[in-house]
């Protein structure tokens, strides 16, 4: 094929492929406002509900915060005699194998004595503290041992339930705060007449565990006045997961 006849099957294919490239390029341009609408549209159609549940678990461990409070003229001697009980206390504790065993606090405050507004140091006081956690159908007899050991102070005494416990009812109030929401879903969507297609968004807000409450805080003289065991007893606590679902129909 000679040039002449080569540039013209050139021109000629060109000329061909003109006009189906044009109407490609206007069915893409046809085909995707309708894509973004049917899209637009799907997304219109969605129904959005939540589902909760709660989940009640029993408290098996207490979270003790005790301590030892010592009173003298000197803050050495003060401190002193503070550490040594402070010493037995957490040897008893460890014994026992309590668990979180930590110290919360160590303070030494001078005390006052006010006459004719006149300020004077009279002495000094001295407070160790500790917390940790043990099972609470062996706290009470703990609390009588260590204050027999030398705590001065129960500060608190919180029931919670065990972390084990607590990971079990999250996933649980998990599953049936969503089977809470499908189940809303389908009922409201029944009754329009309307079927379900799919979940087109979840949301999970979350599996929350409030925090334990102090539920008690005595001194060494209502504990002591009792002969026997002194009584702890726990309760429940509450474990709550709420699932929002985007479903489309």
């Amino acid at each position: 094929m000679n040039k002449a006849n080569l540039l013209h099957f050139q021109l000629n294919t060109g000329d061909f492929w003109k006009p189906l490239i044009i109407v490609l390029l206007v069915i893409i341009s046809f085909t995707q406002p309708v894509l973004a609408q049917e899209k637009q549209k799907t997304m219109l159609r969605t129904l959005t509900v939540s589902g909760r549940k709660v989940e009640m678990i029993p408290t098996t461990l207490s979270e003790v915060s005790l301590g030892v409070e010592i009173q003298g003229k000197t803050a050495q001697d003060v401190q002193q005699e503070a550490a040594r009980k402070s010493s037995a206390v957490v040897t008893l504790l460890k014994n026992r194998n309590v668990e979180k065993l930590q110290t919360t606090g160590i303070v030494l405050n001078p005390v006052y004595s006010y006459n004719n507004n006149v300020q004077k140091i009279v002495g000094y006081s001295a407070t160790n503290t500790v917390s940790f956690r043990i099972a609470t159908d062996r706290a009470g007899s703990l609390l009588d041992e260590a204050v027999k050991a030398g705590a001065t102070q129960i500060n608190s005494v919180s029931f919670v339930a065990s972390d084990d416990a607590i990971a079990q009812a999250r996933k649980q109030a998990l599953r049936e705060a969503t089977q809470d929401a499908q189940q809303q879903a389908d009922t409201v969507l029944s009754s329009l007449g309307l079927k379900q297609k799919e979940v087109v968004g979840i949301q999970i807000n979350g599996a929350s565990t409030p925090p334990p409450q102090p539920l008690m805080r005595a001194t060494v003289a209502s504990v002591a006045k009792q002969d026997a065991s002194t009584p702890v007893i726990g309760g429940e606590q509450q474990v709550e997961a709420s699932v929002t679902l985007q479903i489309s129909y």
